[in-house]
């Protein structure tokens, strides 16, 4: 039975009781093939999201157990690599080309918050701790990533529709934080979010948990609006004068 404590300890999840919880997504594959809809496709991303997570659980045992700089900041470098280029799944013919700016992008964003987070506000001792910077780091970058790649899906299809940089710009700047306006406000009412949910399991007192969510979703929204604004930027040297300003040429 799960159970915590007020030092915020949490028992583990025997395997045999875990293997209830996957049962409502067994059902779902199971009408997903009974209306050949994917169920397949699905089966396999359940599979393959057990297998990763497992992965990582052994990645990461080894990463704290180490705690050594080096290790940490290699790591940190890998999910910001991975962050940039999967954030641009929407620019596929222009991937390599458009990737720096994502990266510097999301780097831009998602860094300057991590530092700002994990040694401001939660002073991190030491300061390269692999238990703070790791699980921050991820979400960061994973916050910026799905920012940018709304942001340049959307600035490319207005473009693309003949609109001018300065009017596609807002557009795609709202819609990158579409995700992220939509939490701000549902928090609280609507859900949960999976940090306060699991600080609450383990014991910690509801308040307590609230500041570490307070915390946690302007480090979300900062991070994702800093990224997409940054990519914006610089993606407008991309584009012809024409694009900035469609009047001028013809005015011209």
């Amino acid at each position: 039975m799960l159970h915590g404590d007020m030092t915020g300890s949490v028992d583990a999840i025997p395997l045999s009781n875990l293997s209830l919880s996957l049962l409502p997504a067994l059902v779902v594959i199971a009408i997903l093939r009974r209306w050949s809809a994917g169920g397949g496709a699905a089966l396999y991303g359940v599979g393959r999201m057990v297998l990763q997570l497992a992965l990582v659980g052994y990645v990461l045992t080894f990463i704290f157990g180490t705690g050594h700089p080096v290790v940490v900041f290699a790591t940190l470098t890998v999910m910001l690599a991975a962050a940039g280029w999967i954030s641009l799944r929407p620019l596929a013919r222009r991937r390599r080309a458009v990737y720096p700016r994502a990266l510097a992008a999301i780097g831009a964003g998602g860094v300057s918050t991590l530092v700002l987070v994990s040694q401001g506000v939660l002073a991190a001792d030491p300061w390269h701790d692999p238990t703070v910077l790791i699980p921050l780091g991820g979400m960061v970058f994973a916050s910026s990533m799905n920012a940018v790649s709304l942001s340049a899906e959307r600035l490319d299809a207005e473009l693309a529709r003949g609109a001018a940089y300065h009017d596609a710009r807002p557009i795609a700047m709202r819609s990158a934080l579409i995700p992220q306006v939509n939490s701000l406000f549902a928090v609280g009412l609507v859900s949960l979010p999976g940090m306060m949910t699991g600080q609450i399991l383990s014991g910690i007192p509801p308040l307590i948990a609230v500041r570490y969510q307070v915390m946690v979703m302007a480090m979300l929204f900062g991070a994702a609006g800093m990224s997409a604004a940054c990519f914006l930027a610089l993606q407008r040297p991309r584009y012809p004068a024409s694009h900035e300003n469609p009047g001028q040429e013809s005015a011209a």
